[in-house]
């Protein structure tokens, strides 16, 4: 009798813990994200929802081709980056440096160092007006550590015509009359702008009297009659940035206000906030 009432005993135990393993089994998969539930598998992210149908007919209507400013010790660490991110939105990308490479580089017949920085930029679009001007509508200068969205560059630019001349940037204000836009931030030109600004040297209109890659083309743009665009969105906001976020991104600005603000044609809009 004993022994039938410990069998029992043990078999409604049993029962109990396979209900309550079930019921928690069933909690867990309710309650827990399912990441954390395959926290050990390996999957690839896929926006299989996203329609990306705005996006390929702009990249056909809007033909941007990126020239990047590299140089041979760039090429591992820094412009490989590019190439294997962002530059494969380009409908063409180059990648313009002192020496060829299969990288693939473009030669330029320039030397390496900050004070041939403007030669390296006149070079490059020299080369991009004699073997590309048709095949693409806008032309971006980038540097190698810099990062575009190909997407929102080209819906802004669609608004505009590039048969006008045009350029479009971080429009800074001091040593043009008329302004510049930024290097750092990197700047896109028209078709005309490209036009107007090889045949600037041409002519002899433009000259490299400057060493500041930026300054010097900003005069080239002024004396060519090529206007300055509004990069900014409809917010009022700045889409070109020459530096990372943590310099905007501040617990207070210091006062006065930093130079990369002072020298910013439209006034900067000043937000804050709490972290807690």
């Amino acid at each position: 009798m004993r022994k039938l009432k410990r069998s029992i005993l043990f078999l409604s135990g049993v029962a109990v813990s396979v209900l309550l393993s079930i019921t928690y089994s069933h909690v867990l998969r309710t309650l827990t994200p399912p990441f954390a539930m395959h926290a050990r598998n390996t999957y690839t992210v896929r926006h299989t929802a996203e329609n990306r149908r705005a996006a390929i007919d702009l990249s056909q209507k809007v033909r941007v081709l990126c020239w990047v400013m590299t140089q041979p010790q760039n090429l591992e660490f820094r412009t490989r980056h590019v190439r294997d991110t962002w530059g494969k939105r380009c409908n063409i990308v180059l990648y313009m440096s002192s020496k060829e490479s299969d990288f693939p580089t473009v030669r330029l017949n320039v030397s390496e160092g900050r004070s041939q920085l403007y030669w390296k930029t006149i070079r490059a679009f020299q080369h991009i007006h004699k073997h590309h001007l048709d095949d693409a509508d806008w032309f971006l200068k980038a540097d190698d550590d810099t990062f575009v969205v190909l997407e929102n560059l080209r819906y802004s630019l669609s608004e505009h015509n590039t048969e006008e001349p045009l350029y479009f940037g971080r429009r800074f204000v001091p040593f043009v009359a008329q302004g510049y836009m930024s290097g750092g931030a990197g700047y896109v030109l028209s078709k005309e702008a490209l036009r107007r600004f090889v045949k600037g040297f041409a002519d002899g209109l433009c000259t490299h009297d400057t060493e500041i890659e930026d300054v010097g083309l900003g005069r080239c743009m002024e004396t060519m009659k090529v206007k300055m665009g509004d990069s900014r969105d409809v917010l009022g906001r700045q889409t070109f940035h020459p530096y990372p976020p943590d310099y905007y991104l501040l617990r207070q600005l210091p006062r006065p206000r930093p130079w990369y603000l002072v020298y910013d044609h439209y006034d900067p809009v000043e937000v804050s906030f709490r972290v807690n």
